[in-house]
């Protein structure tokens, strides 16, 4: 078993598309329709090969529920060399900076960028984007690499 992705809704998917797309750089995989006829857009990071999948639900569908911006999604991490830079990009794509470095409550060089629909973005200063490696929970350090046996 593994994670494929994960589904966020979204209440307009051509706003979202273009903070996802345009702001972030996510590239767009496929799209598709729903039975009930609601659609949706896999997008994933060619950096890290994560994926999201924006889903957009009609009014009448059974899963067109009013609206509460991140119903227990707390946020999704990127990383970048830049997030100053990348929180004013998404700015300009329909975000809003909610969180900033120098904020009482900030973190670090960590930005947090509200998307079109409330939900949070952290853009994380950590270098380029890139897969991170796993972790030992109980430690949270990276395990050591091993050289093969020649």
């Amino acid at each position: 078993m593994g994670l494929i992705y994960f589904g966020i809704r979204v209440t307009d998917l051509e706003r979202s598309l273009d903070f996802y797309v345009h702001g972030l750089g996510l590239e767009e995989l496929r799209r598709g329709s729903l039975p009930h006829g609601g659609r949706r857009v896999l997008l994933v990071d060619r950096g890290t090969a994560q994926r999201v999948e924006l889903n957009w639900y009609p009014g009448g569908s059974p899963y067109a529920v009013p609206y509460v911006a991140g119903e227990g999604l707390d946020h999704l991490g990127f990383s970048t060399g830049h997030a100053a830079e990348m929180a004013r990009r998404l700015v300009a794509h329909g975000g809003k900076v909610v969180l900033t470095p120098t904020d009482p409550l900030g973190v670090r060089q960590n930005f947090y960028v509200e998307d079109p629909d409330g939900n949070w973005i952290e853009l994380m200063a950590w270098g380029s984007a890139r897969p991170s490696r796993p972790r030992n929970l109980a430690t949270r350090e990276a395990p050591k690499m091993r050289r093969r046996a020649r």
